[in-house]
């Protein structure tokens, strides 16, 4: 296990609440098209018919593309209700790591003209492989992190951030407040009023989210179980972006929609 104890905040509107029925799914089940949504994201998630995709969700304990519930995994010294209390904050958004973090868009723009500029930054893209993902505690909770940095990630990661921006509607003044209760740094500040986001750019680490916030003694037993569970899988393949969106403010995020690199 590796640590970083100076890591992002996480501010208000990233915490955990309780999920509700998934509009996505139903929307299938109509042989409808979701058109509206709150909040859109733009995540690197993987197949959602791969080992990785089934692993993080597992331990997360839902499936967004499905909205399927799991138990959670077994977890020596925690029972599984304290275990998904643990989870809940990842749960939400499903597994994933962000690229472009959630947004409502802009005036002007809705869900079709999201997926133009997405087939925008897939094409020409080549496919690559992460590097081995290592559980490592950030500040407060627990993450897979790639063991070094890779240019093509970062490139992609800001790509999306750029490419994106004239979609997102501009941050109101108590969202720029809640996410400056984080202590940014002046530069983290800079980028959240040029880019809506503070980790982004040279801020930017990729992660997928293991945890929320831990108390000390559970550190060591999860980091142990997901060394286990997600060191077994052959590497994780960034072939596809994903769009991810809340259906109305507090909901959890459903996979709308996973669009793959044209090289």
């Amino acid at each position: 296990m590796t640590y970083e104890l100076s890591s992002p905040g996480r501010s208000q509107d990233e915490r955990a609440t309780p999920s509700g029925g998934s509009a996505l799914r139903e929307a299938r089940e109509r042989g409808g098209h979701v058109s509206r949504c709150y909040r859109v994201a733009i995540y690197f998630a993987p197949d959602v018919h791969s080992g990785w995709w089934r692993a993080g969700s597992e331990w997360i304990g839902r499936c967004a593309s499905t909205g399927q519930a799991f138990p959670p995994p077994h977890v020596e010294g925690l029972t599984p209700s304290a275990l998904s209390e643990l989870t809940s904050d990842p749960r939400r958004y499903g597994w994933h790591a962000t690229l472009k973090a959630p947004f409502q868009l802009a005036a002007g723009h809705d869900l079709d003209s999201l997926r133009q500029a997405m087939r925008q930054l897939c094409a020409g893209r080549a496919p690559f492989d992460l590097a081995p993902l290592q559980v490592t505690l950030m500040g407060n909770f627990l993450a897979l992190r790639p063991a070094h940095a890779q240019p093509m990630l970062e490139e992609l990661a800001a790509d999306c951030v750029r490419q994106l921006h004239p979609l997102a509607a501009p941050l109101t003044d108590s969202e720029l407040a809640r996410r400056r209760k984080s202590r940014l740094t002046p530069e983290q500040d800079e980028l959240l009023q040029a880019w809506g986001y503070p980790y982004v750019m040279q801020h930017f680490r990729f992660h997928f989210s293991l945890t929320g916030p831990l108390p000390a003694d559970a550190v060591l037993p999860l980091s142990e179980a997901a060394a286990k569970r997600f060191n077994a899988l052959p590497p994780c393949h960034v072939d596809r972006l994903s769009i991810f969106i809340e259906p109305e403010p507090g909901a959890p995020f459903q996979l709308l929609e996973q669009m793959e690199f044209q090289p």
